[in-house]
């Protein structure tokens, strides 16, 4: 498969590149590391008429402990250089184990920590070559309004499948959006909606210049189950963050990747914990509602019926390491 013919502008500076983007609008793509937005210009699932390398922007590498203890890590950081980061791995070892679960480490030696978590959803439908999508109805991800999935959808279920989200979500980290017009920021959380199509709040001619993590507290886990490690995107990830002690915890974050088009938040699961605690029966509830909580979301990539049962598995693992964390 070729890439279709565009236009390639490597600017020097995020203002040059900001400009860019200002300038074309809708035709112009960013590029950082370029694993997934390659691949999709190949599929011709993405067209841009204009490429925007950042990969020699200066700003976007930056990592800095800011005045408050928060941890900044820009945007256009590659995985392999964040995977080697003491501070991150001492300070934030949930996030690195996400980190260093992200494709395979030639994926890592390019991909970027921005990439990652603007990363396309992803769908069997989708997610093919031109001429094998030729021979079906489109849906809501090309050129018509329905969503293979879910037949009555009104909208599209692709998957976010994003391995750093989940865990940074928990670490109640922000992402700073810049653009021509100048910088907001605003909770990771919030960065996502639920909708395969536009699963992201970034406008045109935003870039997601940085991320900042406030400082360590409490303990965090991070959990991800992939048929073949390194080469498969996720069928299920978890992560959960905690403050306090087993018997009566303080705070319970609890975010599930790759089930939806966004991070789920698992909020009777973690209602069950601040309850009850971290003990055998509540662990088994709340991995429980949590896989009651996946409501009717399937695609050919793993069933509905499988999903599920991974969930519950992979949740509760996952809180027993968090348990014996203490």
């Amino acid at each position: 498969m070729q890439l279709p013919r565009f236009e390639f502008v490597r600017p020097n500076t995020l203002a040059d590149g900001l400009a860019v983007l200002a300038e074309h609008g809708e035709n112009a793509k960013i590029m950082l590391g370029g694993t997934d937005l390659l691949m999709n210009m190949k599929f011709r699932l993405d067209t841009p008429k204009v490429l925007v390398s950042l990969n020699a922007v200066p700003e976007l590498q930056k990592i800095e402990v800011l005045s408050d203890g928060s941890l900044y890590i820009g945007g256009g950081c590659k995985l392999t250089d964040l995977a080697k980061n003491t501070l991150i791995s001492e300070s934030y070892p949930a996030l690195h184990d996400a980190i260093v679960s992200v494709g395979s480490r030639h994926v890592r030696n390019i991909g970027t920590l921005g990439g990652n978590l603007c990363l396309d959803t992803r769908c069997w439908y989708t997610n093919q070559s031109e001429n094998w999508r030729a021979t079906r109805t489109g849906c809501f991800k090309t050129d018509t309004e329905l969503c293979h999935v879910i037949k009555t959808a009104s909208r599209c279920h692709a998957i976010n499948g994003s391995d750093t989200a989940p865990v940074l979500i928990t670490l109640n980290a922000a992402v700073v959006l810049a653009s021509h017009a100048g910088e907001r920021r605003l909770e990771l959380l919030d960065f996502y909606r639920d909708d395969g199509v536009f699963h992201t709040v970034l406008e045109s001619g935003e870039v997601l210049a940085g991320v900042v993590i406030p400082p360590p507290k409490g303990r965090a886990v991070y959990a991800k189950l992939a048929q073949r490690v390194g080469l498969d995107f996720a069928a299920g990830t978890f992560a959960a963050a905690v403050t306090g002690s087993n018997d009566r915890l303080a705070s319970a974050r609890l975010i599930m990747g790759s089930v939806a088009p966004a991070p789920k938040v698992l909020d009777t699961s973690e209602r069950i914990l601040m309850d009850s605690g971290l003990n055998d029966e509540s662990i088994e509830a709340a991995a429980s509602a949590a896989r009651q909580a996946l409501g009717k979301i399937t695609n050919l990539y793993t069933p509905a019926g499988y999903k599920r049962r991974l969930v519950k598995a992979l949740i509760r693992n996952a809180l027993l390491e968090l348990r014996e964390q203490a």
